[in-house]
């Protein structure tokens, strides 16, 4: 399955994410520490806000893999953002080699990216697409069960009152829970593992989400501090655990500085626009 980064803080390089850490992401496209196939080949995709061009984020996204694209370096060495979304991809039988099955999605303002599987997607698709509502089935521009998922959200964050963190969680959790009902109704009983990170712009939720028994899900580990550095080939976060200004949400640690913490199973993290984070556990 694939790996995922999603940075919100202080204007930092893509590189800091990308290329600088010992665990960068692009080392987790060919050796990943916490899976049995160690490979995430199948494409790249990277998402960035520039607030002061554009509510809309930023795309990068490409079939080749990340560790393979000189392209990908260049833009990491000069762009910089606030909020960064990265992702390595391992490809399913959802969906082929396209840039438009690569994550991160982008819908308007806001960006989306996933790591696992909607289980029974193919027996799913149908009832699926005809529950959206008309904008939301025009997210959908390529096969994977990633971008279906996301028109769920983007169909429940339009029935969706508030403004913040609090307002994207919801529909991150709403749109969860009617998977697992269309899973049920349609499915055959596969498990379903959604880790999902989710953002318009100015703050972010992240899910890690598994419907199998007795397994935890695939991993996915927050940090928090003051800023996140990168110097002499060695990044760490200074004043780790203050818990305000800079966030981490990783599939796995970057590096090796102390303050990585595994979200638990089934819960989400909200990282607010002040770059505090709060924790829940989802009731799907």
């Amino acid at each position: 399955m694939c790996r995922f980064t999603l940075y919100l803080g202080p204007t930092i390089r893509l590189a800091s994410l990308v290329v600088e850490p010992k665990h960068s992401i692009i080392d987790q496209s060919f050796h990943s520490n916490s899976q049995e196939e160690p490979l995430n080949g199948d494409g790249f995709g990277l998402a960035w806000y520039a607030p002061a061009m554009s509510p809309e984020p930023a795309l990068f996204r490409s079939v080749t893999p990340a560790w393979n694209n000189a392209n990908l370096l260049e833009l990491a060495r000069v762009v910089e953002s606030p909020l960064i979304f990265a992702h390595v991809r391992a490809a399913t039988k959802h969906g082929g080699q396209s840039e438009a099955n690569c994550h991160p999605f982008r819908s308007g303002r806001y960006a989306f990216m996933h790591n696992g599987d909607l289980g029974d997607f193919a027996k799913l698709r149908r009832p699926l697409l005809n529950s959206l509502t008309d904008a939301a089935f025009e997210v959908v521009q390529g096969s994977t069960d990633s971008e279906h998922l996301f028109a769920l959200v983007v169909d429940e964050l339009n029935k969706t009152k508030g403004d913040g963190a609090e307002r994207l969680a919801t529909a991150l959790e709403a749109g969860i829970a009617r998977a697992v009902l269309l899973g049920k109704q349609h499915g055959l009983g596969a498990p379903s593992y959604l880790n999902v990170a989710f953002s318009d712009g100015e703050c972010a939720v992240a899910s890690r989400f598994t419907t199998e028994h007795d397994y935890d899900g695939e991993s996915l580990y927050v940090h928090t501090g003051r800023v996140y550095v990168c110097h002499g080939g060695l990044c760490r976060m200074l004043s780790p655990d203050r818990g305000r200004g800079c966030v981490l949400v990783s599939s796995e640690p970057l590096s090796e500085d102390p303050g990585w913490d595994m979200i638990a199973r089934n819960s989400l993290v909200l990282i607010h626009k002040d770059g505090t984070t709060s924790m829940r556990a989802m009731l799907v």
